[in-house]
């Protein structure tokens, strides 16, 4: 603001202004009002105050009215030039300027009339110009023209002194018309300044408040949204990195407490189905230590069966061979000789000892499964087929039984013994219950998978659907042992065969004509990666 009152106060008019000789200053007026109005463009730009004070008080009414001032000063000073120039020359072309200042005098006081309303001691000052200027040329200018222009001599002695008397308080009168437009614009500028340092401590003071509302928002931010966000994150984080029972507890605006709340409910909704799987896992390993002690009891229970089975089998092969050979003896030795009933005894005693050593046989060879590993070998199906059905040979030809294969039967993995007893103990099922026409069995296997499914289908008496299982468990029979002959081993044996080769072996019940037995054998490793 200093350098702004610097210019102000490098535009004041000097009282000296405007020598004579100079002419009406029309450059010199055109140039200061130029220079007026660009510095007024640039102060009113700052805002109301400077506005206000400087645009309106300065540089419309003083700044304008001073430049008047000025001008009309030249105008009076021309006047005089061109009067004392006429009076000593008597020539008329130096009224020249007399003239000229007169016109440039009413425009000017016209301007100043209207550029001093509200300004009572300067309108005051200009009206004792106008009477002083009147009174001056009154007194002296237009009294020496006529004097000149009537003698046509130049003019000298007391009447010049005289006019110079009253220029010289025309001239007084000006410079008091410039003192007072002086003082109001110094009055104007302390204004300007005054307004300028408010305006300074109304920036500074907005700057100060500003300040203080962003630190003020900036720690309620931190307080009310920036902590509670952290807070929530730390508590989100270890929740997340598995302490569920961390309760999260939000804080802070109404957002952030429901997104805390949503993320406790949701921890609250892990932690349940976390226990609850937990539980349920408590209880699944119980059951399963459970099952593999029932397991591993079942396991043991089984083989001490089949040990007993199989020594029990073993040791009473020969107390139970000597009975069935002393019954033998006593049949052929008494027959005939005891009376009926005795040998019919006899008859029952052998009959028994035969159907004893062939369950124990039966028994030993079922405990056998198993126990007795041998080297699986690659087998054709189609051989053991063959070698079944001739073993079964004699019965074959008294039932004049035929049998089909449907296709081509693949070669596995096995032991050649127990497979042979698979496909022997299903033909001879089927030859032993065949119906009233002769038996036909066909036998057909396809491919399903990674196994190899076979089937046995006969034209004989069928077996019920509620059956299917029971005929799998030892030792159970459908028949009586008068119709059929047998142990009633044969089907459990099957099973046991095939499930230890890794397939299964079931009764289909669809079919309603007859009986067929399914079973699957595993392909080989061979024939898999060949298809894959």
């Amino acid at each position: 603001m200093s350098g702004l009152h610097a210019e102000l106060t490098s535009t004041e008019p000097e009282a000296g202004a405007g020598q004579p000789g100079t002419g009406p200053g029309t450059d010199t007026g055109g140039a200061a009002t130029a220079r007026a109005r660009a510095m007024a463009a640039r102060l009113t730009a700052a805002g109301w105050p400077l506005r206000r004070t400087f645009g309106v008080g300065v540089v419309n009414k003083i700044d304008p009215a001073a430049f008047r001032t000025a001008q009309l000063e030249i105008a009076y000073l021309n006047q005089e030039t061109g009067v004392r120039g006429y009076a000593l020359t008597a020539r008329p072309t130096f009224l020249t300027p007399y003239t000229q200042g007169l016109a440039q005098e009413q425009r000017e006081v016209s301007a100043l009339r209207r550029l001093l309303t509200g300004m009572p001691a300067a309108q005051a000052d200009l009206t004792q110009v106008t009477v002083r200027a009147g009174t001056w040329r009154a007194r002296y200018a237009k009294p020496t023209i006529r004097q000149v222009r009537a003698s046509g001599k130049p003019v000298t002695g007391a009447t010049v002194n005289q006019g110079k008397a009253d220029f010289d308080r025309l001239r007084a009168a000006l410079t008091g018309l410039q003192t007072d437009l002086a003082s109001e614009r110094r009055q104007a500028v302390s204004g300007l300044n005054n307004s300028a340092t408010a305006l300074n401590a109304i920036g500074i003071g907005i700057g100060l408040a500003l300040l203080v509302i962003l630190i003020v928002l900036a720690f309620s931010l931190e307080i009310s949204v920036i902590r509670p966000l952290s807070r929530l994150a730390a508590d989100a984080r270890q929740v997340a990195d598995g302490d569920f029972a961390h309760h999260v507890d939000p804080g802070g605006p109404q957002e952030v407490r429901t997104v805390g709340m949503d993320v406790n409910r949701m921890r609250e909704r892990i932690l349940a189905e976390l226990s609850a799987a937990r539980v349920a896992h408590a209880r699944l390993e119980v059951a399963h230590a459970s099952l593999e002690a029932r397991t591993e009891d079942l396991q043991r229970s089984n083989a001490e069966l089949e040990q007993f089975a199989y020594v029990a089998s073993h040791d009473l092969q020969e107390p139970l061979r000597k009975v069935a050979s002393f019954c033998q003896l006593l049949q052929r030795r008494y027959a005939g000789r005891l009376d009926e009933k005795a040998d019919q005894y006899i008859e029952h005693a052998v009959d028994g000892a035969k159907r004893m050593q062939q369950l124990i046989n039966d028994l030993l060879a079922f405990s056998r499964v198993g126990r007795t590993a041998q080297r699986r070998e690659q087998v054709s199906c189609a051989i053991l087929l063959a070698q079944a059905w001739a073993n079964l040979g004699p019965a074959v030809r008294a039932s004049h039984a035929t049998i089909e294969v449907d296709g081509h039967l693949p070669e596995v993995l096995g032991e050649t013994s127990l497979l042979t007893a698979v496909f022997q103990n299903l033909l001879s099922n089927a030859l032993k219950f065949a119906g009233a026409e002769a038996p036909r069995i066909s036998v057909s296997a396809r491919r399903d998978g990674e196994f190899w499914l076979f089937s046995f289908t006969d034209n004989g008496i069928g077996i019920p659907a509620e059956y299917a299982e029971r005929i799998f468990v030892i030792f159970q029979r459908l028949h009586d042992k008068a119709a059929y002959p047998g142990t009633g081993i044969g089907l459990a044996m099957c099973r046991k065969i095939i499930e230890y080769h890794g397939g299964r072996i079931w009764l289909d019940t669809t079919v309603t004509s007859g009986a067929r037995f399914c079973f699957t054998l595993p392909v080989r490793p061979g024939d898999a990666e060949a298809d894959g």
